[in-house]
């Protein structure tokens, strides 16, 4: 079926030529017919449209650059996250991929992403197949109306069928690429079919505009509310518990990954949820499980054999199977995407070393620190080579998609934080009783004990204490949680063992900090743990 041309939008800016197989807007019905046809996806048990990304299951961080020129030079925090690629190759690679989408079948989707107004920007995505277009629709701001004849801020190009044949000339590693123009406001994804990268694409666009044009905080984490209007943030990274606690029957979701931090409040950049499906169970999640309907994209799942029900247990083609699907198909959550600013921040930390208290009350510098240190651990047996605990750092809970300095974001919580009540909350639902392979894992039951005391305000009437190496202040009573478990020396059998493992988690902060240089205050700086030097003298 071919769009009439009444509705096709001007696409030459975006290099691309012939527009007689353009796709525009199309409904979720029939781009799903268009997957279908065309043997990108079949329709499972539930009526998901059930998608293969090819070879990449997930993003190639390696492979994301930045077009260096007048706007982004002195203002982007290059490095390994941030790479630069030269304009002129940029242009080259622009043309290239547009040419590549000329001719071809191609899908159109005008969106936005942020639900507040005054900070929202429109969106155009051309993808090369229709299962993209479905994430598109269910990931961005869906608008009530478009206009096919206005250009709008930013475009995208998601081509996985176009590889440059000479990476190394136009400065690439490999012939797939994500490129960002601040610029010429185009981003390049080519050569992949993980529709991720479309959605961090545009993350990494707001995280540079917001704060630097708007002075707004932008995010990575989820949020949820209640009637009362009593917002809370949860930031975390992957396996700490961000979606699990996020997502509470008796508080309605704002949304699960990305938002904004304004004088207005809080919003979200998205209109859908991007979730993780790996081991999805009705029981144990079942917002998400009766999220998988029609209208959704699951991808990379496998099916029971002669069946067409997911077998969300089979990582044959791998562990990052996942579910996007409309904010709508989650029960009560807030459509509108706004609420309220927060009282209540989460910092979700997974310590495998068993050092952290389980929950602890931050002062503002505090929370500058652990938001830029961004910390967790991975254990034995999540990647080849790790034999024990090793600590994990991701700059504000979402390193891989800041274009400015760390202390950029930080600065701006710092002045969110001022003059408020808001209370920061360090909360480890890691190990406790010693590290990994030793100690357990701090049961679920507990933290949601203290996430809902956190929330009622019980938790902060508790006594608190303060940790000698982190100074971190920790309650000692908290409802429904063991006093022992609170205080995290005294599960351990040995305290100078304990000690001398918070001195080693210490170093690992303390030299972490190290890479972002001068940047940093000195208050922030002061916030730091403090190695001792002798576990004997605790």
């Amino acid at each position: 079926m071919i769009t009439s041309k009444k509705a096709i939008p001007e696409l030459n800016y975006l290099f691309i030529k012939r527009a007689n197989n353009v796709h525009y807007q199309k409904s979720v019905a029939e781009l799903v017919e268009h997957a279908v046809i065309n043997g990108e996806g079949s329709l499972s048990e539930s009526g998901a449209l059930a998608a293969d990304t090819g070879r990449f299951t997930g993003r190639t961080p390696g492979d994301r650059f930045i077009v260096a020129d007048e706007l982004t030079e002195n203002t982007v925090w290059w490095g390994d996250v941030n790479q630069r690629i030269s304009k002129a190759s940029f242009d080259h690679l622009f043309e290239a991929v547009g040419a590549y989408l000329s001719g071809r079948d191609i899908f159109v989707r005008d969106a936005q992403a942020g639900a507040d107004p005054d900070y929202s920007i429109s969106i155009r995505v051309v993808t090369e197949t229709a299962y993209q277009n479905v994430f598109v629709n269910n990931l961005f701001i869906r608008p009530a109306s478009t206009d096919p004849a206005a250009r709008p801020e930013w475009s995208i190009l998601a081509a996985p069928g176009y590889t440059c044949p000479d990476p190394a000339r136009y400065g690439l590693h490999h012939p797939n690429f994500v490129i960002i123009n601040f610029t010429q406001q185009v981003v390049l994804i080519a050569g992949t079919g993980y529709t991720g990268e479309i959605k961090k694409g545009i993350f990494s666009v707001m995280n540079f505009i917001l704060p630097l044009q708007k002075r707004v905080l932008s995010m990575h984490c989820a949020a949820n509310t209640d009637t009362a209007g009593h917002t809370a943030l949860f930031f975390g990274l992957s396996g700490t518990g961000k979606t699990t606690l996020s997502a509470d029957r008796d508080r309605m979701l704002v949304g699960d990954d990305e938002h904004g931090w304004s004088d207005n409040g809080i919003f979200n950049f998205e209109g859908g949820c991007y979730a993780k499906c790996v081991g999805l169970d009705e029981a144990r999640e079942p917002e998400i499980f009766r999220a998988v309907r029609f209208g959704a994209l699951v991808e990379n799942i496998r099916y029971v054999p002669g069946t067409r029900l997911p077998d969300y247990d089979d990582v044959s083609k791998t562990e990052n199977t996942r579910v996007a699907y409309p904010i709508h198909h989650i029960l009560g959550s807030v459509t509108l995407g706004q609420a309220s600013a927060p009282r209540d921040i989460f910092f979700l930390t997974a310590d495998a070393f068993g050092v952290l208290p389980p929950v602890s009350l931050l002062s503002t510098t505090q929370a500058m620190y652990h938001f830029m240190s961004g910390y967790t651990a991975k254990v034995a047996g999540t990647e080849d080579g790790i034999k024990e605990p090793k600590a994990v750092f991701s700059a504000c809970f979402g390193e891989a998609f800041l274009p400015l300095h760390p202390a950029h974001y930080a600065e701006l919580l710092r002045e969110r934080l001022a003059g408020s009540a808001i209370n920061v909350w360090l909360v480890n639902t890691g190990w406790i009783a010693g590290p990994y392979g030793v100690g357990r894992r701090i049961k679920l039951a507990y933290t949601r004990a203290i996430i809902k005391a956190a929330l009622s305000g019980v938790l902060k009437e508790s006594t608190f204490r303060t940790h000698p190496v982190f100074g971190l202040r920790y309650p000692t009573d908290c409802p429904g949680v063991p006093e022992a478990v609170l205080d995290p020396v005294q599960l351990w059998p040995d305290a100078c063992a304990y000690y001398a493992k918070a001195n080693q988690l210490a170093g690992r902060f303390i030299d972490n900090f190290k890479r972002y240089g001068d940047g940093v205050s000195k208050d922030v700086l002061d916030a730091s743990p403090v190695i001792m030097e002798s576990a004997s003298m605790f």
